[in-house]
């Protein structure tokens, strides 16, 4: 798998890491109401891999020659919650789909 490839899977799996993170954060917040640690943690982390995320399909799409199409759709999944993972997971079985042809 080329470096950009890699770079990218390992970017997605951590920003929906994170998602979960903030989301679990968010409901001790403001659903038990206990308090506000997991979101001081995992707002800036999931803020900062957001970025990178944006980045590395950017990157990504230069070097494995995707479509504009399918650059939006990797840039749109970076905003619902765990859906860089499906991403990921759509690009890798494209990736390996020729090689197994």
């Amino acid at each position: 798998m080329p470096t950009a490839l890699r770079l990218f899977r390992y970017v997605a799996i951590a920003e929906a890491c994170s998602w979960a993170g903030l989301l679990i954060g968010m409901y001790f917040k403001y659903v038990a109401a206990t308090g506000e640690l997991g979101v001081k943690i995992f707002g800036p982390v999931h803020g900062a891999l957001f970025v990178l995320y944006l980045a590395a399909v950017l990157y990504a799409a230069r070097q494995a020659g995707w479509s504009r199409g399918t650059v939006v759709i990797g840039l749109v999944c970076s905003v619902p919650p765990l859906a860089t993972l499906w991403f990921e997971r759509r690009m890798l079985a494209r990736h390996r789909e020729p090689a197994a042809a």
